[in-house]
């Protein structure tokens, strides 16, 4: 059993930069593929990052391409979420997963795991 951490919300002003953690306790982190997905007011889950177990394959959203790095210390047990140059339409509440089973990588069914969210705001 894994259980996901995440820190480093907060508000920001539009244009600046946050850096999310995640840390990981408890099974085998580092043979998980590790993502992240947000949710914001009103809206659907989206998808935005994941990387894979050895870190050797990276995928972003379209929306954040660019802007976020996603990356792990598997010695941590942790992934963080580097986002830069942020919009208003960034504001969500993040989760970070690991564990991705199959089908939807926004939704936390696709996930073995899933953390309780931290929020970002940014405003304008």
């Amino acid at each position: 059993q894994v259980q996901l951490v995440e820190s480093g919300g907060g508000l920001v002003q539009a244009g600046g930069s946050l850096r999310l953690s995640c840390a990981a306790s408890g099974g085998t982190f580092a043979t998980y593929t590790v993502g992240w997905i947000r949710q914001a007011p009103g809206k659907e889950r989206d998808f935005v990052a994941r990387k894979s177990p050895s870190g050797a394959s990276t995928y972003y959203a379209d929306s954040v391409k660019g802007r976020f790095t996603i990356a792990r210390d598997n010695a941590k047990n942790t992934v963080y979420l580097q986002m830069n140059s942020l919009k208003p339409d960034d504001t969500a509440v993040y989760y970070c997963a690991a564990g991705h089973r199959g089908g939807d990588y926004s939704s936390p069914a696709g996930w073995l795991y899933w953390g309780q969210g931290t929020q970002v705001t940014v405003s304008s």
